[in-house]
């Protein structure tokens, strides 16, 4: 029996990219899914897809906007009310950002990237505890590799990612001996619409990506790497070499990362 079957997972920011293709994967273990995101027909789509090719796998699809806390409240008091409890829930829902801290024209978009990318999070693991805690869970929160070292024009998108972070690894000391087990996840550069469609310096959507993609790893890489890391309930995954070496070298040699994220940009400066 594979590591999911008939576990269920909330997945937050399940529309489409990383938790799109993540729930793809964990249908075809069987799991029982409960997808939530903002936009419900997209949620749908991706409901009636599961029920064609995964007919063992139960999806079912909510409407939730993590920046509020109430909305958190609630998607997980149903969740929980109509499967019966949860075993796993995946912080996926993220928003971007890109603009240089002088060149920022409105900060209410930073108060906004936190909500979503860090407060959001925590209400919702702060509802699923119990519910966690009853069946010796899994927390799972998708951060960056922007959230262990900062990404020039990603004032507002890394502060939230090492929040994020943060928050989780204190968390796991807190649950030692629970039976709930904390896995961040630190992909690099992913492809998916997510920095197009995120906030620019003037607090309107961006319309493109500012960072380099030629390298990127596909989202369905990224959530096939994901699901091995929830498997083995680890601890963090730093996806890409090139993720793992800047590690060692911002200990090493902190001047040199900088520069690397330098050239991670597009045009520096912008």
């Amino acid at each position: 029996m594979a590591p999911f079957t008939g576990k269920v997972v909330l997945i937050t920011g399940a529309s489409d990219g990383i938790g799109a293709e993540l729930a793809l994967l964990l249908a075809q273990q069987g799991a029982r899914l409960a997808l939530a995101a903002r936009r419900l027909e997209r949620l749908d789509e991706l409901v009636a897809r599961i029920r064609r090719e995964h007919p063992a796998a139960d999806a079912v699809a909510w409407r939730t906007d993590v920046s509020s806390e109430d909305a958190c409240r609630q998607l997980v008091a149903e969740v929980a009310a109509h499967f019966g409890g949860i075993d796993v829930l995946v912080n996926n829902a993220g928003v971007s950002a890109h603009g240089y801290f002088e060149q920022v024209s409105d900060f209410a978009y930073y108060e906004t990237v936190m909500r979503v990318n860090y407060f959001g999070a925590m209400w919702c693991t702060r509802e699923a505890l119990p519910h966690l805690r009853q069946r010796r869970g899994l927390v799972v929160a998708v951060s960056s590799l922007a959230g262990k070292v900062g990404v020039p024009g990603r004032t507002a998108y890394s502060a939230s990612k090492f929040a994020l972070a943060g928050f989780c690894e204190a968390l796991r000391c807190e649950l030692r001996g629970s039976g709930v087990d904390v896995c961040v996840v630190f992909p690099g550069v992913v492809a998916t619409a997510t920095r197009v469609a995120g906030f620019g310096p003037d607090g309107r959507p961006l319309g493109e990506s500012r960072l380099r993609e030629d390298d990127a790893m596909s989202a369905q890489e990224c959530a096939r790497q994901m699901l091995a890391a929830m498997a083995a309930r680890r601890r963090e995954l730093v996806m890409t070499a090139k993720g793992r070496l800047g590690l060692w070298l911002k200990l090493l040699a902190p001047g040199l990362v900088d520069r690397m994220a330098l050239r991670a940009l597009k045009q520096a400066g912008r």
